[in-house]
């Protein structure tokens, strides 16, 4: 049974973050790589806004299966995103755009190559459409489940 508390508590942290990366969405791609302070900051949002997402996702498909999907070995963090779509989460296009930022946190958190700064700079805007959109259909999918008894 899907934990709603858990899974609420997880939206209330990413929309707080959201909430911290807003004031970055007004710097220039200049002022943001001008200032190592800006970019760590950037940086850790992104990845706990994603990270907590993904966190989301993991325990909405472990709770919601049925047994009869097909076996894979593991979800990468990027088919969690495909896999809400299936669910009724979400709608696919939105799956397909949102499924991007598991890329960038990999990225942040792994650095396997030199970090694009202005990669960086550009998920600002788009982490903040797509997560205010995810919490959105989250929380409106989690209105359909029944409570736990």
């Amino acid at each position: 049974m899907v934990h709603k508390p858990f899974v609420r508590r997880k939206l209330q942290l990413i929309a707080e973050d959201l909430g911290r990366l807003l004031p970055f969405r007004d710097l220039s791609v200049d002022e943001l790589l001008r200032d190592p302070i800006r970019q760590a900051a950037v940086e850790r949002l992104l990845e706990r806004i994603v990270t907590r997402a993904i966190d989301v996702n993991e325990h909405l498909i472990a709770e919601l299966a049925t047994g009869q999907e097909e076996k894979i070995t593991r979800l990468t963090y990027r088919d969690t995103f495909l896999k809400l779509a299936d669910l009724g989460v979400y709608p696919r296009e939105f799956a397909e755009s949102i499924a991007r930022s598991a890329g960038l946190r990999n990225l942040l958190v792994h650095e396997y190559n030199t970090i694009d700064y202005t990669q960086v700079y550009n998920s600002i805007r788009s982490c903040l459409e797509d997560y205010e959109r995810y919490i959105h259909y989250v929380e409106s999918f989690l209105a359909t489940l029944p409570e736990a008894e």
